[in-house]
């Protein structure tokens, strides 16, 4: 037997699928809540095969695919010099140069300034925006730390803050105040928030 409801309107019962009520003519609305999940439904669907389909590891350019998960302990890590590539942006630390400042701008005694030079290429399909506060954290001896303002006037070389149009390239310094006497600093460049993954340089004295 088909399933039946009560016309709003008039209260003449018919059937759950119909769109017009028979014995009035009113239109019959389908259960907002029902429209919400199937909605949400397509989204979650959609989401899905997109990151299926996009190549959201880290790897150095050259290497089709990256390590799989066994084969490594951890997230992947690269060095100084290696280019890696995120969803069509390669990124490579070129650099991290130490620096005890000049006469008027000198870090705090027992620390010194690091400077780390990046060169960063959109090979997307779509600019791509780089803040140095919201794209970048970095860790001295497993410890954060933040970008150091007085640290960035000791740089040569420009800010990396700014929008990379597709298919152009973006070359800067970021820079930090860390112990003089650190041992492995490790920085992590995140291209985007939402891809869930982020291309980590790990450099050693």
């Amino acid at each position: 037997m088909e399933k039946m409801k009560k016309c709003k309107a008039c209260g003449a019962g018919v059937a759950k699928n119909a769109k017009i009520c028979p014995q009035c003519g009113a239109k019959l609305k389908r259960p907002i809540l029902g429209t919400i999940l199937v909605i949400f439904g397509v989204l979650l669907i959609v989401g899905a095969v997109g990151s299926g389909m996009s190549n959201d590891e880290p790897h150095k350019v050259g290497e089709n695919t990256p390590p799989r998960q066994e084969e490594t302990q951890g997230p992947t890590t690269f060095g100084i010099g290696e280019k890696v590539e995120l969803n069509g942006v390669v990124v490579t630390l070129d650099g991290i140069k130490e620096s005890e400042g000049s006469q008027f701008n000198k870090p705090s005694e027992g620390n010194v300034f690091l400077l780390c030079e990046f060169t960063i290429e959109n090979n997307s399909e779509k600019d791509l925006s780089i803040s140095s506060l919201m794209c970048f954290a970095a860790y001295v001896d497993d410890f954060s730390t933040n970008m150091s303002l007085t640290a960035m006037i000791e740089k040569d070389k420009e800010q990396l803050d700014g929008t990379i149009a597709a298919g152009k390239k973006m070359n800067g310094q970021i820079g930090y105040e860390v112990p003089a006497d650190w041992n492995t600093f490790e920085i992590r460049f995140i291209p985007d928030f939402w891809s869930g993954s982020d291309i980590i340089f790990v450099h050693s004295k």
